[in-house]
């Protein structure tokens, strides 16, 4: 990593996460070390403290997850924001949009790819990769049949860039050659099971792959979504719902129904000085080309901030669990193809329990 950011001992290493994560322990604190550069640790992450530490400590490369682009990015721009010493980002998972907006705004170049925490799967972006692409995996990387582990099937892309064959091309991302660089996990057969099967490193993570070999992430294992018959990954709904304008952050997740397997449920977080607007939030929806009626929120939840994991990771889990049953403002379509209206307590007895 020292050498992919051509680090230095006169840089200064800035890694958000907690050290229990490898993006801060190895991407930030482990390459910082191997070349002598300092490091700034925060107690807690705070997305109004980046800027003014990255200036009061003179930094110059952040690691970072998505995530952490996205609450720094969700505060008020100032004019100023590029006077900084800030030259590279680098790290993984971070939307297309906020790659290039965190790149203006802070005046840095932004490396981003996806790895596991293994080491054994990486998958890098590149300048020609198409909208929406992931990158192209390394060496021994593929798109697998989680059940049968043959080869998926090329993706066919439909009008709007739209899926067209979701149940052969979605596949679980793996590496074929797990040996060459892995051991297994430290007295831990059972993760040792579910990982390594048929010779083979199961990352749990969802993705298809063009004809052109470019590799696309769909999400988890659990963010894939059946609805009245459609598979769909919540990753590519909540990349649209994240464009809505009054919105600093929004998680989308299934919850249970009887008639049609799932319904799509959102946790959308104001952004400063923002109020939801239901009316607003179907307009943006009405207008927006690439979501589907079936992607459409049936249940939005209005969040101060989203549950997070010590990660700061969205914390989905819990989420679903807590579904509707919660303290905060809900709104809901009694018709799938309705307005939102406010979620009462009649409403809510209609629905019924929340069902796991």
């Amino acid at each position: 990593m020292a050498r992919i950011a051509a680090l230095g001992e006169d840089d200064v290493v800035y890694p958000p996460l907690p050290l229990f994560h490898s993006s801060a322990l190895f991407t930030g604190w482990a390459s910082a070390l191997h070349v002598g550069a300092p490091t700034v640790l925060r107690r807690r992450f705070s997305a109004s403290g980046f800027l003014p530490d990255v200036r009061a400590h003179g930094v110059t490369f952040v690691a970072y997850t998505g995530r952490v682009l996205r609450y720094i990015l969700a505060t008020a721009e100032r004019d100023d924001d590029a006077d900084n010493p800030l030259r590279l980002a680098a790290g993984n998972e971070a939307a297309a949009g906020d790659i290039a907006t965190f790149a203006r705004r802070f005046g840095c170049e932004v490396r981003d790819s996806y790895g596991s925490t293994e080491g054994l799967i990486v998958v890098r972006r590149s300048p020609e990769m198409p909208p929406g692409a992931l990158g192209r995996g390394d060496d021994g990387v593929e798109v697998l049949d989680p059940v049968s582990g043959e080869r998926t099937a090329d993706a066919v892309v439909g009008p709007g860039g739209r899926l067209a064959n979701p149940d052969e091309a979605v596949g679980e991302l793996v590496q074929l050659h797990p040996e060459r660089r892995f051991e297994g996990y430290y007295a831990n057969p059972e993760a040792d099971r579910q990982r390594l099967r048929r010779g083979v490193f199961w990352s749990g993570d969802l993705a298809y792959r063009d004809a052109d070999g470019w590799l696309y992430f769909v999400g988890r294992g659990d963010d894939w979504l059946r609805v009245d018959g459609e598979n769909f990954s919540a990753v590519g709904v909540e990349r649209i719902l994240a464009d809505f304008p009054a919105a600093a952050a929004v998680a989308v997740y299934a919850v249970a129904d009887p008639a049609v397997g799932d319904q799509v449920m959102a946790a959308v977080v104001p952004g400063p000085g923002d109020r939801f607007d239901p009316v607003a939030f179907d307009d943006f929806c009405d207008r927006h080309p690439d979501l589907s009626p079936k992607w459409r929120p049936r249940l939005l939840r209005v969040m101060t901030e989203l549950p997070l994991l010590a990660s700061y990771k969205v914390d989905k889990r819990r989420l679903r669990g807590e579904a509707w049953a919660c303290d905060d403002p809900v709104w809901y379509r009694p018709d799938a193809r309705g307005p939102l209206v406010r979620l009462d307590a009649a409403a809510s007895e209609r629905l019924g329990p929340v069902r796991p």
